[in-house]
């Protein structure tokens, strides 16, 4: 009987929270709601042309500026949730986070806080919507690449945190009109995967090292040159050779079981 009521009570709360939404507004497929949460803004729009930062952002001389940024056009889908009173952004962002890379979303960049730059400007230039508007310390992006056979499509998520206490996640996709090709994630975004997750998994990396991917591991490795890291994959130790020519002590790099395809980084503790 208990077991009744508690599903029967998880079952209004959920439709007390859809009841709550936008009209003619959904979830994203990629995503999963977090629980509670309402829709207060719903887009969607054909032929969007999108940019989407890489870096901080911050405006000089009246311009948006970013060291590095991903710019596509195609379907545009966004979503703005608020979220339940005893949640904060954070721990929806870190359930989106977790949530996307279990699917196989590839990360792409990942900032918190004042590293993404002013919040005004992600709130108004970058997503359009001023309720994102908070704290700049409140803050936290995500840009991903979704998984096969969704490789052409775009997923940003966005938290925040204002001042009325009051919680958002942003989520928007875009799918491209045309191939996205070779997508590069920033140094210092894998070095906080690394640390967060204690492992670092890059499954598309082929077993014989590439240049463009060499060179960014090293820079990656070399943010934190006391961690020590274990190889595991098909080519780890071909990876291992190419990281010590190009910089990173050979004392760091252990050598890892497994052969599964791509490359696996462990950080040994």
């Amino acid at each position: 009987m208990r077991m009744h009521q508690t599903l029967f009570a998880g079952l209004l709360l959920a439709a007390s929270a859809q009841a709550a939404d936008v009209p003619e507004s959904q979830d994203l497929a990629a995503l999963p709601r977090f629980p509670q949460a309402e829709i207060t803004d719903f887009r969607e729009s054909a032929d969007q042309e999108r940019l989407y930062p890489q870096s901080s952002i911050r405006r000089i001389s009246n311009r948006l500026r970013m060291e590095n940024k991903v710019e596509t056009v195609g379907k545009q889908t966004s979503v703005t949730y608020r979220l339940p009173r005893d949640h904060s952004s954070s721990e929806a962002f870190d359930r989106a986070r977790k949530d996307l890379l279990a699917g196989g979303a590839e990360l792409l960049y990942w900032c918190q806080g004042r590293d993404c730059g002013s919040s005004s400007l992600w709130a108004n230039a970058i997503f359009g919507n001023a309720r994102l508007y908070g704290p700049d310390d409140q803050q936290a992006y995500l840009l991903l690449r979704l998984a096969e056979p969704r490789q052409d499509s775009l997923l940003a998520v966005y938290a925040i945190t204002r001042g009325n206490r009051r919680a958002y996640l942003h989520a928007e996709q875009l799918d491209a009109d045309a191939p996205l090709g070779e997508l590069l994630p920033t140094p210092d975004t894998l070095m906080r995967e690394l640390k967060s997750r204690g492992e670092l998994h890059l499954p598309r990396l082929p077993a014989e090292p590439t240049e463009t991917w060499a060179t960014l591991l090293r820079r990656c490795l070399n943010l934190d040159i006391t961690l020590r890291i274990s190889l595991a994959g098909a080519g780890a130790e071909a990876w291992r050779e190419a990281l010590v020519e190009r910089g990173v002590r050979a004392a760091r790099l252990e050598l890892g079981e497994g052969k599964e395809p791509g490359l696996h980084l462990n950080l040994l503790r």
